[in-house]
């Protein structure tokens, strides 16, 4: 039973952090305008590629799984 109440606990840890990180994520203004974001405007068109910003948050989601993998490892 307690590999089953980490999987719950660890879950739940996971939806809390998202909760803050998208209630947060409106005050973070230089998210999604890092150097080697990609926007081109055009008169009627606008292209938005956040390439620096995707390659951040892989970047830290990428750390987070790596140290949960070695937590649970143990």
């Amino acid at each position: 039973m307690k590999p089953i109440s980490w999987f719950f606990f660890l879950f739940g840890f996971i939806f809390l952090l998202l909760g803050v990180v998208f209630s947060l994520a409106g005050k973070i203004k230089w998210l999604g305008q890092l150097p080697g974001d990609i926007i081109i405007r055009k008169e009627n068109f606008t292209l938005v590629f956040p390439l620096a910003t995707c390659l951040l948050l892989s970047l830290g989601l990428s750390l987070i799984l790596w140290l949960i993998s070695k937590l649970l490892a143990r």
